[in-house]
């Protein structure tokens, strides 16, 4: 049986960018998130909506950090502080791998955590 829609009462997709809502004045409703300021909000503007959204960005400056931290050998041991940041990010890119995962995306995991290096 054929799909039967009143007029204007069609499927609607509608893609929000919040940087460019935020350039020309757009209000989401009782709360407001500003930006900050660009130096250039039209690089900006056109970076988010031609190449990636934020999340992808970060996405693959996750992926990235995975692969490098893979194959980082220090020179001269960590001190503490740097082993838990390291061990921090580590457990942090393990925990988006696993949500990618849950929605069936491709996802790289990180090596298992710098033992107190």
């Amino acid at each position: 049986m054929p799909a039967f829609k009143l007029p204007l009462s069609g499927d609607v997709v509608q893609s929000i960018n919040p940087f460019t809502a935020f350039m020309t004045g757009g209000q989401f409703g009782l709360v407001n998130i500003n930006m900050g300021q660009s130096s250039e909000p039209a690089v900006e503007a056109e970076v988010l909506s031609d190449v990636a959204t934020y999340g992808k960005q970060l996405g693959r400056i996750g992926d990235a950090l995975i692969v490098l931290l893979a194959h980082f050998h220090p020179r001269a041991p960590l001190s503490a502080e740097e082993t838990e940041a390291i061990n921090a990010l580590k457990e942090m890119l393990e925990q988006i791998a696993k949500v990618k995962e849950k929605h069936h995306r491709p996802a790289l995991h990180p090596v298992s955590p710098v033992a107190g290096k």
